[in-house]
This record gives C-alpha cells, sequence and structure tokens, in this order.
C-alpha cells in the first residue's frame, strides 16, 4: 500500500506540473496567438473569457461523470486533450481553428482541474497528513518553467508551433505513463474502476454549506488574477517603473507562491489548516495595502512578494477543506469528488471577475484604490477560517485531525 501510495503521488504531482506548464505557455503567449490570428482587441476578451466560462462547464461535466467513472480515468484522457489543444493553439491558422481549440482547451482543463484536486484530496486522506500544498506547488514550478519557456520563445521569435512541439511531445507521454499509478479513493489503483456510486445515485453536500469554502475561492482568484494581469501596469504606470521592471512583480509573485506552497504543508501539519489560512489571508492583506501605499517600485514589489507568500496557501487548503467536509456531511462513496468538482468551479468565478472588476475601478476611481477591493475581499477569509478546522476525535473514516502535529508520524508516506 506505501509503494501504491508513493507512486500515485510522484504520478499526481507530476500531472500538476504539466498542467503549470501548459497553461504558462497559453497565457503568457497571448499577445502572439493574437498576432498569429489577426484577432482584433475588440474581439480578444471574447476569446479569453470563453476559455474559463467552458472550464466550468467541464468541471459540471466532471461532477456527473465521476458518479459513473474515477477520477483517474478523467486526469488520464482529459491531461492529453489540454496539451493536443495547446498544439493546435500553435498550428492553426484560422480564427476558426483557435476558436475550435480554445473551446476544446477550457473544456478539458474544467475537468482536468477537477479531476486532479480530487485525486489530490483523496490522497490526502489516505496519507492521512497534508500534502495537498505539494501538488500545488509542483503547478507552480510548471509554472514559472512554462513561462521561462515562452519568454525564450518571443526572445527568439519562435513560431508558436516551435515552442508548443517540444513541449507537448515530451510531456504527453509522459503524462500517459505517469496516469498508470494514479489512485482513486483509499488508496485504489486508477484501474480499479469507479469509486463512486451508482447510477442515478446523489452525491455530496448542499451549495449552502459549500458557500464559505466557495467565496474562499472566489477571493483567492480575485486576488491572484488581479496580480496577474495588473501588476506590470501598476508598476509601470502607477509606481513609475520602467517596463523592463514592470515584468519582475509577476515573476517574483510566482517564486513566492512556489516557495510558500513548498513548505506550506509543514505549516499545516503543525499548526493546523484553519491557522495557515488565516495567516496566509492576512499576510496577503497586507501585501494588498503595501501595492496601494507604495511610494515607488520596490516597495510596490515587496507588496506583490507579500501577496504570492500569503495567497498561495488558499486554494490547496480550500479543496481539501471542501473534501473533508463532504466526508464529513456525507459518508458515501463520491462526495468529496462531487464537492471538490463543485468548487473548482469557483475557481473560474474569481478570475472572471478579478481582472474586469480592478480594470473598471482603476479608470473609474485609482487603481490605488482598485487595490483595495481584493485586499477586503481576501480579509474575509479571516471570517470563514472555521471552516478549514477538522472535527476533533475523528481520525478514521479518511479524516485529518486538527491536531496535525502528531498526524503521519510514523508514516511511511513521502
Amino acid at each position: 500500500m506505501t509503494d501504491v501510495l508513493r507512486r500515485g503521488r510522484a504520478s499526481l504531482a507530476f500531472g500538476f506540473f504539466a498542467q503549470g506548464v501548459a497553461f504558462a505557455l497559453l497565457v503568457t503567449r497571448i499577445p502572439a496567438v493574437q498576432d498569429r490570428y489577426g484577432v482584433s482587441d475588440a474581439l480578444l476578451p471574447v476569446f479569453l473569457a470563453a476559455v474559463p466560462v467552458l472550464a466550468g462547464v467541464g468541471s459540471v461535466a466532471t461532477e456527473r461523470l465521476v458518479r459513473r467513472t474515477p477520477p483517474s480515468r478523467l486526469l488520464r484522457w482529459s491531461q492529453p486533450v489540454v496539451l493536443l489543444a495547446l498544439l493546435g493553439v500553435g498550428v492553426g491558422d484560422r480564427v476558426a481553428v483557435l476558436a475550435v481549440a480554445l473551446g476544446v482547451f477550457g473544456l478539458a482543463v474544467g475537468a482536468l482541474d477537477a479531476s486532479m484536486n480530487m485525486l489530490g484530496v483523496s490522497l490526502q486522506r489516505s496519507y492521512r497528513r497534508s500534502i495537498m500544498l505539494g501538488f500545488h506547488a509542483a503547478y507552480s514550478l510548471g509554472g514559472i518553467l512554462g513561462a521561462s519557456l515562452a519568454w525564450a520563445g518571443a526572445h527568439w521569435d519562435l513560431a508558436l508551433w516551435v515552442s508548443y512541439l517540444p513541449v507537448v511531445a515530451l510531456l504527453l507521454p509522459a503524462a500517459l505513463v505517469g496516469s498508470r499509478w494514479y489512485v482513486d479513493g483509499e488508496g485504489g489503483t486508477g484501474g480499479a474502476g469507479g469509486q463512486g456510486p451508482r447510477k442515478g445515485e446523489s452525491t455530496g453536500v448542499g451549495f449552502t454549506v459549500l458557500l464559505p469554502l466557495c467565496l474562499v475561492m472566489t477571493f483567492a482568484y480575485i486576488g491572484d488574477s488581479t496580480v496577474s494581469n495588473w501588476s506590470a501596469k501598476y508598476l509601470q504606470d502607477v509606481l513609475g517603473s520602467s517596463e523592463q521592471t514592470a515584468t519582475v512583480p509577476y515573476n517574483v509573485y510566482m517564486v513566492t507562491t512556489l516557495v510558500g506552497r513548498a513548505v506550506g504543508d509543514f505549516g499545516v501539519r503543525r499548526f493546523g489548516a484553519a491557522a495557515v489560512v488565516r495567516v496566509g489571508a492576512v499576510v496577503a492583506a497586507c501585501g494588498f495595502a503595501v501595492v496601494a501605499g507604495a511610494p515607488g517600485a520596490w516597495v510596490g514589489m515587496l507588496g506583490f512578494t507579500l501577496l504570492g507568500l500569503g495567497l498561495c496557501v488558499l486554494v490547496p487548503q480550500t479543496f481539501a477543506a471542501a473534501g473533508r467536509l463532504a466526508a464529513e456531511r456525507d459518508g458515501r462513496p463520491g462526495a468529496s469528488d462531487a464537492a471538490v468538482a463543485r468548487l473548482n468551479v469557483f475557481n473560474y468565478v474569481g478570475f472572471l471577475i478579478g481582472s474586469p472588476l480592478v480594470g473598471a475601478l482603476g479608470d473609474a476611481w485609482s487603481y490605488r484604490g482598485a487595490m483595495l477591493v481584493p485586499m477586503v475581499l481576501v480579509l474575509v477569509t479571516v471570517v470563514y477560517a472555521r471552516s478549514f478546522e477538522a472535527q476533533p476525535d475523528r481520525y478514521g473514516g479518511g479524516h485529518e485531525r486538527p491536531r496535525t502535529a502528531d498526524v503521519g508520524r510514523g508514516s511511511n508516506g513521502l
């Protein structure tokens, strides 16, 4: 069983890594995509918005599919589809091809995000200690590599397909091979058949129960999209930095996100998930406050550094809390998977809201003032931190104890 879990954990971490690479390669080369297909500035936002909308559809569909099919099987086939759709974006030459490729990418990303977080939550229950942040650290590492490859492609003026083809050629077979060791449920292998309920059986907890976690997920992604979409413009236009310096904050943000997630599981085991979420929310709010009041570019970069350290813990712990809460409220097989799929939709809700919200407030008011809105939203997470607390005296049935200092003591896991 230990070897099964080790292989399952390593293969899933690679899946997160591959997804980080693919997503970064797409979003960081949007200008090149626009130039290749001749997409106008007026039409570009439609294409960009369609991806998260379709991803939400894919996540909702995944909730239904896991009633009949194990999440490992959905992940096994959605990941190659994402990679092939990325390649399709790079090799096409007509707007219709771009629309189809992005549509397929969006639907597959929704299924991929939902299924790999389902497996992460179930593996954490099997380990009986926090490992979720480690998976998302692998995603962040992939994002850094993908963004670096995209920078190299732009620097050397490489065609999109030249940038994408080698990456897809390496990641796709590796992901397929690694998928052999995915683990479903409480240690069952990916090929062992579904862990979900019988056909037609309802699973999961109601939306009202999940609402606090849905809000936390939305607020976290509003904060994240604010950094990814507005950090460069903010430093250059508001804080007066050079164009070159303006590219630094997002890179710093990604690195600090990686560092925070790499060590975050140790904090959860020592202090508990609720404490880590509270600290993360406060640190992120302080980051936005520093950005809003920064007198110059270097202080602004300090604020974005704090944002990476604070926001990085919220999303992984929200997925973990949803899976635990569903298992506590509804012990039937598949309840945790359904909760993760529902929660995953709010990933895309936050992404869709964040960038337009800050842009509209910045134009109507000021960009400094606009930074205070995600600050307040992220700080609201502190109010909902109680939702991240595990029930005391419940260790069996895949639940993690709140006093996590001794959880995993003696474990043979990684």
